[in-house]
């Protein structure tokens, strides 16, 4: 006979307990999801202006579900995923019944659900045709300036958040459709913004991002129906919630002290209870906040815990608030990880990020430190405003070598090509190398870090935010640390200029920023 072509479609499962989820299906909506998110990013490096978000891909997008829970992610900056569910949360309980359909919302207080005022996120709420809100959609960029006392918005040694730039609490950025550009961009200007024709750029381009995301989203509903669109999206949140359950059986509980360059330490214990497949995560005993920048907000490691179990995850599940669950976080109020406003937090969303994670990771015992760092170079002046994070040795672990000049952890950003970072500002990259020899000696090794050379051609300041100067990236079970980094400037008249791992200095025409980056600690002994 013929073959009979379906031409409807099957009565989707929602799964119940008598009717379990199909694992198919949880499969399918796991990708769907995933893949929303990716179409987000793509519209978003497309659209955008600055080399910061463009060339960089310094930015993150995801989907939440109508309570603000994250359900999935594209594979983008770990740090933003982590917390951005606190940002939407936060609209949600500002906004409440007042939001309305063409409405988007953007905020960058690190205090409400942000990580540091560069990184500006951008909300959109989903309505149903019944003016009902079923989900929301939210794209995270590093502006590469948002005023602040140094370009580029990354100063050295800010003691206060005024100091870092604009803050942005909620702020309605589209009035049921129409953009509110003359309010936005007196408020930037306001804050000291020096370049805000970009920032309007990257921020439309932040709007357009989550518009293919709206329509997706609503494709989906189309296609599948709301009821099982709204119970999948609780289903990859309780299977992922299974998979981190399942991993603490096989964990080892420990505890784990982890000092910074300044002094700073981090402690973490973590307490397994296999009976309820519940694990505690104390960072109690923790410094107390900092007069420099180095603090985190609360967001900021919550996002480190959960990257660190998801990555432990085998399962290819997306990361959502769902790996949290088993998870209770105490993180003391007034401390380095959860600090009283208006302590700077520049360098917490950067550089402790880093450090949190490389400490849970020692706790764990399951892999030695990364180069613990980003490396964060800023140059600028009035005109030209530019950052980027600087790649470096990962830590080996019981079974694999560290890699040598990769972006580590809680960043996943590229560096800027070549062409573009010489085309765009008055710089020229001298060299960019693998630092031979830096990661750590052991069984296996960990990787190298790189040594980058930087040319001004212009006059204009520049300032790096920079960690393991002083203090090696650990090894474990007998493997050696890896080799810390270091910062100078070559002048003019052939003088060499020490940096500390944060500073700030004047750069002339003809003179040169190098930066060698930290390679990763090795794991056990060698032979």
């Amino acid at each position: 006979g013929r073959w009979r072509v379906q031409t409807t479609f099957p009565r989707w499962r929602v799964g119940t307990r008598k009717n379990p989820v199909d694992p198919v299906m949880l499969e399918i909506f796991n990708n769907l999801f995933m893949s929303i998110a990716e179409q987000m990013g793509a519209t978003l490096a497309n659209t955008a202006f600055s080399v910061n978000i463009k060339e960089r891909l310094d930015f993150s997008c995801a989907i939440f579900d109508k309570a603000g829970d994250l359900i999935a992610n594209a594979p983008h900056v770990p740090v933003h995923l982590g917390s951005m569910g606190d940002s939407v949360q936060t609209v949600i309980k500002e906004v409440g019944e007042a939001m309305q359909a063409g409405d988007v919302f953007v905020l960058n207080n690190p205090y409400r659900g942000g990580t540091h005022l560069p990184d500006v996120t951008v909300i959109t709420p989903v309505f149903s045709e019944y003016n009902q809100v079923l989900f929301y959609v939210a794209s995270r960029g590093h502006h590469a300036d948002i005023g602040g006392i140094t370009p580029g918005s990354m100063p050295a040694h800010s003691k206060s958040l005024d100091e870092e730039g604009v803050v942005i609490d909620v702020f309605k950025l589209v009035d049921k459709g129409k953009l509110r550009e003359t309010e936005i961009r007196e408020l930037l200007k306001k804050g000291g913004v020096r370049n805000v024709g970009q920032n309007l750029a990257d921020l439309r381009a932040q709007i357009a991002a989550n518009v293919t995301g709206v329509e997706e989203l609503k494709k989906m509903v189309k296609h599948f129906g709301l009821e099982v669109v709204q119970a999948y999206m609780q289903h990859v949140q309780n299977h992922a919630e299974m998979a981190v359950r399942k991993l603490l059986a096989v964990l080892k509980e420990g505890e784990f002290s982890y000092e910074l360059d300044n002094g700073a330490t981090i402690n973490v214990k973590i307490t397994i209870n296999n009976q309820e497949s519940r694990a505690i995560i104390d960072f109690s005993g923790t410094s107390p906040q900092q007069a420099n920048n180095f603090n985190a907000p609360i967001s900021v490691c919550k996002a480190a815990v959960l990257y660190v179990f998801r990555t432990l995850v085998e399962e290819d599940i997306p990361m959502n608030a769902g790996c949290l669950k088993p998870l209770q976080i105490i993180i003391p109020k007034g401390s380095l990880l959860n600090p009283n406003y208006p302590a700077a937090v520049v360098a917490g969303n950067v550089e402790t990020s880093q450090a949190i994670t490389d400490a849970l990771y020692g706790a764990l015992g399951v892999m030695a430190a990364s180069q613990g760092t980003m490396n964060n170079f800023t140059f600028g002046n009035e005109k030209y405003q530019y950052y980027e994070t600087i790649c470096g040795g990962s830590g080996a672990s019981a079974n694999f070598h560290g890699t040598s000049a990769v972006q580590t952890h809680m960043t996943n950003s590229r560096l800027t090509d070549p062409e573009i970072l010489e085309w765009r500002f008055p710089v020229l990259l001298e060299s960019f190398k693998i630092r031979k020899n830096s990661g750590g000696t052991g069984h296996y090794r960990g990787g190298n870090g790189v040594i980058r050379r930087i040319m001004f051609r212009k006059a204009m300041q520049a300032s790096i935010l920079s960690s393991h100067r002083r203090i090696a990236p650990y090894g474990m079970l007998g493997g050696k640390a890896g080799k810390t980094g270091k910062n100078w400037v070559e002048r003019v008249d052939g003088s060499i200029k020490k940096l500390e791992a944060t500073a700030e200095i004047d750069m002339q025409i003809g003179e040169v920023f190098v930066i060698e980056t930290p390679g990763g600690g090795g794991f056990g002994k060698s032979g």
